[in-house]
């Protein structure tokens, strides 16, 4: 069985044994209008409850929603080239599964998928749609694409995306973001979410000694000696990256979680989206 194959059959299955996607929607609250209060009935949602009317009328009423459009769901792959690094599984081939995940999930749902893959440009997209067929064609090509010697550009991915999405979206940007973005205007008009996919090893580094190391953006090689002062200073680099990366996320107002190459990904998304 292909990388490929292995990596739909288990979105597909982990996807509809309920481990992802079992919510009404990912994007809890949109895509509904409130049409009327009523009086509550046993088996109605408490959570649509409203405690102000209840308060004052001394029984309990609900709000009925209407549900007024499906959501728009969007994934964004961003493949420069320090995606091709992985101590046992390339961050490359964990963003295609993902990319499936998210994919099966919004299709289970009943909402629109479309998918993008961006390097410093854009390299490809697929019209909303809801046939299973755009999974495997969208993962393929994330699997394909190749990412040496390929740059990042956060500021087109998110201009090109301002202006081609007209429809309010839920827009899930997949990535390692080793470069912090500016994605304040595009969240403004919808929901970003970050998915940062990480290795430990880039992370924490081990005591190598001399060695030589090929960047695999840039090409350039870096040759000196990796002792326990080094990776250690590295380290904290990365750290002090990661702080300021959380805390711009945080300035506009996006959720985000960590993926590693070795964790199970499924876990992962279930708890940001059931906000675990």
């Amino acid at each position: 069985m292909s990388t490929l194959q292995k990596i739909l059959v288990r979105a597909r299955r982990q996807v509809f044994s309920e481990m992802v996607g079992n919510n009404p929607s990912i994007f809890v609250g949109e895509g509904y209008d409130f049409i009327e209060l009523r009086e509550y009935m046993p088996g109605d949602d408490i959570r649509h409850i409203d405690w102000n009317i209840t308060a004052k009328l001394q029984k309990p009423y609900i709000k009925i929603f209407r549900e007024e459009r499906e959501l728009n769901v969007v994934i964004v792959s961003v493949l420069n080239g320090s995606v091709h690094f992985g101590a046992k599984k390339f961050k490359q081939e964990v963003i295609a599964e993902v990319s499936a995940l998210l994919s099966y999930s919004t299709l289970k749902n009943g909402d629109l998928l479309s998918s993008y893959i961006f390097t410093d440009r854009l390299i490809s997209q697929t019209k909303p749609s809801k046939k299973l067929y755009q999974i495997q064609k969208n993962v393929d090509e994330i699997l394909n694409f190749d990412a040496i010697g390929e740059k990042l550009d956060f500021q087109a991915l998110s201009n090109t995306l301002f202006k081609r999405l007209k429809r309010k979206s839920l827009i899930l940007v997949i990535g390692d973001f080793f470069e912090i973005p500016d994605f304040k205007l595009l969240a403004r008009k919808h929901e970003v979410v970050a998915l940062i996919v990480r290795d430990h090893l880039e992370e924490k580094p081990p005591k190598m000694g001399f060695a030589s190391l090929v960047d695999p953006e840039s090409g350039a090689t870096l040759e000196g000696d990796f002792n326990d002062s080094s990776v250690k200073s590295y380290a904290a680099k990365v750290h002090a990256h990661d702080r300021r990366l959380y805390k711009q996320l945080q300035k506009d107002k996006i959720r985000f979680t960590k993926i590693y190459t070795d964790s199970n990904a499924s876990v992962a998304l279930r708890r940001l989206f059931e906000g675990k």
